[in-house]
């Protein structure tokens, strides 16, 4: 990468801390040694939301012919990649975010319970296997435990690992008897 900026020299100064962080300005230029990160993002981002967006459609159009309420309908233009599915109570919640928990590319033999977290005025479970922690945009799902006992799933890096995300959990409900097919 590279590029020229010109004009008075505090607008170049601006500029150059602006494409940085403060106190490094143009002394490392605008891609502090991730240009392959960068690109890597870039050629593979369409793939990986492709993968999220396929994954949340899917789980939708499970949960809705379930009878469970789902934000966006299946077939809703989407916005983001995240679902909401509303699973009516704190048993089915459990049972769905340990689920996905099973399905995880990392930890899927750990098991999320619900613990009490700072800034909610609830019990929060999370489930996640990702190989980075935090991702959004990898297969994960959570919820307050609280009605209407909503869970957010959102992500998968690519369709099949979503797909057998969600075929984990609801293997698990079935399991549990949360739910009869």
């Amino acid at each position: 990468m590279g590029g020229y900026i010109a004009g008075k020299a505090e607008y170049v100064e601006n500029a150059a801390f602006r494409l940085t962080v403060p106190g490094m300005g143009k002394e490392v230029g605008p891609t502090l040694g991730v240009v392959r990160s960068l690109i890597q993002g870039f050629y593979q981002a369409p793939q990986a939301v492709n993968g999220s967006l396929k994954t949340a459609a899917l789980g939708a159009q499970i949960f809705a012919d379930l009878g469970f309420g789902v934000t966006p309908k299946p077939t809703e233009k989407r916005n983001d990649i995240v679902q909401c599915i509303q699973l009516e109570n704190r048993e089915n919640l459990i049972s769905f975010c340990q689920g996905v928990q099973m399905g995880a590319a990392v930890d899927s033999t750990a098991l999320p319970y619900p613990a009490p977290m700072p800034g909610y005025d609830c019990d929060i479970i999370m489930a996640a296997g990702a190989f980075v922690q935090g991702s959004s945009i990898e297969f994960s799902a959570d919820a307050p435990l609280r009605e209407p006992f909503a869970v957010y799933m959102q992500g998968g890096l690519n369709y099949p690992h979503g797909k057998i995300g969600l075929m984990k959990a609801l293997q698990n409900m079935v399991n549990e008897k949360r739910i009869i097919l």
